[in-house]
């Protein structure tokens, strides 16, 4: 064997990498993920940050091209007219639309509560004046009834009848020779009792709630003024009033009140002692007199109401002092 097969063999090992984990090729990828990351987290906060409105705009700004690429153009022009830059906001668009609509709406709003609110009053006063029709027309029959009866002819020019704005008021006055009652009494005289009858029965021909209220002169009631006077005088003679219209055929639920007003409430002004003072007033009320009275007890001047009708019976002319009425 010779020398150069007894050299020995010299294996040399070759380190690839040498640095091992402390390469650099990781950090480029960490770097690239915080990257992402920083970016994923600023898309956040912008989304987070913009109103509706505004992330509705930029929806249809992108999908708009879309749907019209998709769809193979629009109608109403080029499709690449879309993706043109300058022109209106989009992104605003939204929320300007919206704040129109509120606008909109609050106007119909506005619109529609005059509206009601004017055909509320126009309803109202349609009802108002069919009401007022009924009641002049219960006036005509009243005064038709009177001058048909024999019985009841005789007392015409005591009964009095118009259209105030409370309702219809009938006033059945005294006359000298003729009074509704016995001296100092609440008892009715046989005449006066045909005629409130006569009135009951046609009363029940409208809806509408009665009222009464008895009237004296300023003549002092015998007794004094700590005794019986004419306050309470003329209450019993409005209630013996409203028990002759019952017995007559009127319903008592119609009557909503009934009260004495003595001599407060005069109707002849320049004479407190004429006789056409004494007087049974009752009011056929219209609804918003009921409703006023029934709602807060507001106290209605009976009687003293001046006529709405220019047809209405004119109060009895006075003869001299002696206090005869006459028509």
């Amino acid at each position: 064997m010779s020398d150069d097969t007894q050299q020995p063999i010299v294996v040399k090992r070759i380190k690839k990498g040498g640095g091992g984990h402390h390469g650099g090729a990781w950090k480029i990828a960490y770097a690239d993920f915080v990257t992402a990351m920083m970016a994923f987290f600023l898309l956040m906060w912008l989304l987070g940050s913009t109103t509706k409105g505004d992330l509705k705009g930029i929806a249809d700004y992108f999908n708009t091209p879309l749907k019209v690429a998709l769809m193979g153009g629009s109608g109403s022009g080029d499709s690449s007219s879309i993706l043109q830059g300058g022109g209106t906001d989009l992104t605003r668009s939204n929320g300007q639309v919206k704040q129109g609509e509120v606008e909109s709406k609050k106007s119909t709003i506005n619109l529609q509560a005059l509206k009601a609110d004017k055909d509320a009053k126009q309803a109202r006063a349609e009802a108002e004046a069919m009401e007022r029709a009924r009641l002049s027309e219960l006036k005509g029959q009243i005064e038709a009834l009177v001058e048909a009866s024999p019985a009841l002819r005789p007392f015409k020019n005591q009964l009095l009848l118009d259209i105030t704005s409370e309702g219809l008021r009938i006033q059945i006055v005294d006359e000298k020779n003729r009074p509704m009652f016995d001296s100092a009494s609440a008892e009715l005289k046989p005449y006066t009792r045909d005629i409130l009858h006569e009135i009951g029965r046609v009363l029940n021909q409208v809806d509408n709630r009665v009222s009464l209220s008895g009237h004296t002169d300023a003549t002092q009631y015998a007794g004094g003024d700590r005794g019986f006077s004419n306050w309470e005088l003329s209450a019993s003679r409005a209630n013996a009033s409203r028990r002759e219209l019952i017995v007559g055929g009127m319903d008592d639920r119609k009557v909503v009140r009934v009260v004495g007003l003595a001599s407060s409430v005069l109707f002849d002004k320049s004479d407190p002692t004429n006789p056409v003072n004494r007087r049974i007033s009752i009011v056929v009320m219209n609804k918003r007199t009921e409703e006023a009275l029934m709602q807060d007890g507001s106290s209605l001047d009976v009687g003293a109401d001046a006529p709405l009708d220019a047809g209405a019976i004119a109060a009895p002319e006075v003869s001299g002092r002696t206090g005869e009425a006459r028509k």
